[in-house]
């Protein structure tokens, strides 16, 4: 197996010629030299082999199928082998993580560090009575507490801080900022980290945000509104235009997205 960039054979005449690679940055919201690299075979291998290994088997539709289709298509025109591996997902891998959040299980992976896919999957309680199916809607707190599962090393910036205030805002009805509790922790983390060069002396989400349900005064289940706000909050906030994968705002939008399936 190649452990260089995917190599690029020699095209028979009129065979393969002015046909450009699918890249990560073409199917994924990643960044830096990742973005730029076309999806191998042995790439989109390492995915369904941490699926399997994670969840049992790989999901239709999820990530390690969306990279076997690029990884196939692109063999096919001859810009990959099929031995090929990119560099950087040789080097540092690809990784599946779940973790479980009251009752839902949190799917997150990704190639080479950066997030490829993250979804939410419910996690059915049974009632006493037999066959039926209670799901609760995800609430904000919930959603909170979920970032500090999948973006927990993260280090509180303003746009974290500005995203969480906009979710306490959503969650207690009130403009006004609860002295010491999520937004003015957040807040004060953001500004603090501000002043610091070493990302290991930083405040981190997951100092902020553990336990975020019992801190939240008042709480509600999380609407495809609540998420828009959010999601605004933490682009406004952040000098590239850009929220976190995993972050609050990503925490959030898949909560909504799931509510609105709970509730369909």
């Amino acid at each position: 197996m190649s452990q260089g960039q995917p190599r690029r054979p020699q095209q028979a005449a009129g065979q393969g010629e002015n046909q450009e690679p699918i890249k990560y940055g073409d199917v994924f919201n990643v960044s830096g030299e990742l973005a730029n690299k076309p999806i191998a075979p042995q790439d989109a291998a390492m995915m369904q082999t941490a699926e399997t290994q994670v969840l049992g088997q790989t999901q239709k539709g999820g990530t390690a199928a969306v990279m076997q289709a690029a990884a196939t298509r692109n063999e096919q025109v001859g810009v990959v082998g099929h031995n090929d591996i990119t560099d950087i997902a040789g080097e540092q891998g690809v990784s599946v993580a779940e973790t479980d959040v009251a009752g839902r299980r949190i799917i997150t992976e990704a190639v080479a560090g950066q997030v490829v896919g993250q979804y939410v999957q419910a996690t059915p309680v049974m009632t006493s009575q037999v066959g039926a199916v209670q799901q609760n809607a995800i609430t904000i707190g919930e959603a909170l507490e979920a970032t500090a599962k999948t973006a927990g090393d993260k280090p509180v910036d303003q746009s974290d801080a500005a995203a969480v205030q906009a979710a306490e805002v959503r969650a207690t009805g009130s403009n006004v900022i609860i002295p010491g509790g999520l937004a003015a922790t957040a807040q004060s983390a953001a500004a603090h980290n501000a002043t610091l060069d070493r990302d290991e002396e930083k405040i981190k989400l997951n100092q902020v945000l553990t336990g975020a349900t019992a801190k939240l005064p008042a709480d509600k289940a999380v609407t495809r509104q609540d998420a828009e706000g959010v999601v605004s909050a933490e682009l406004r906030n952040n000098p590239n235009v850009a929220t976190h994968p995993g972050g609050v705002a990503a925490s959030m939008a898949a909560a909504a997205r799931l509510n609105e399936n709970v509730n369909a």
